[in-house]
């Protein structure tokens, strides 16, 4: 059975294979060239240095899946927006672990601060993640038709979103920027 744990830097090059596998063979993200091992870890250094989950699902010593949120835009009004994201190794596809992977996100995510929980899904054929998120309560918000260009094809974004605790229910207790949002005006 699989654990879900907060992400450690030994991971790195576990994710980076995973995440090399989607950029080279799917529509899931826009990205045409896979990051470095070192880029991943920098990516991953940014979003706990902004208090926020990073997390990765094992199976003994091997990682099967990861997930994360990064603040949804810099400007101080979206500071309780995050956007996710979830990646399986081919071989974890279809077992649920992408729902218990985002379950555990949204808890985290949530004890963070963050309200609301948005999914950038790339190409709209993508129903798995869109499954994935609308079983875990997230509701299709819109699409943004051919907005990506990638395997010589358009592409669109599907948008969904989620309202974590609260959500908008109340206004925050702190009107305090998180960490690693923007609190200047561009």
């Amino acid at each position: 059975m699989p654990i879900i744990r907060p992400s450690l830097v030994t991971d790195i090059a576990q994710i980076t294979a995973i995440y090399t596998h989607h950029v080279m063979h799917g529509t899931g993200t826009f990205e045409i060239d896979p990051p470095s091992e070192l880029e991943t870890l920098q990516r991953r250094e940014d979003v706990l240095g902004k208090g926020l989950p990073y997390l990765v699902a094992t199976e003994g010593e091997q990682v099967l899946g990861y997930a994360y949120c990064n603040w949804f835009k810099p400007r101080p009004a979206y500071r309780y927006s995050a956007e996710d994201s979830i990646y399986l190794a081919p071989q974890a596809t279809g077992s649920g672990l992408g729902r218990a992977l985002l379950a555990e996100l949204c808890n985290q995510a949530e004890r963070a601060g963050v309200r609301k929980l948005i999914a950038v899904i790339g190409d709209s054929a993508n129903l798995g993640s869109i499954g994935v998120h609308r079983s875990a309560g997230f509701t299709h918000v819109g699409t943004l038709a051919s907005c990506g260009w990638k395997f010589e094809r358009w592409l669109d974004v599907v948008l969904m979103d989620k309202a974590l605790g609260l959500g908008t229910t109340v206004a925050p207790l702190s009107s305090a920027a998180p960490a690693g949002v923007r609190t200047v005006a561009d």
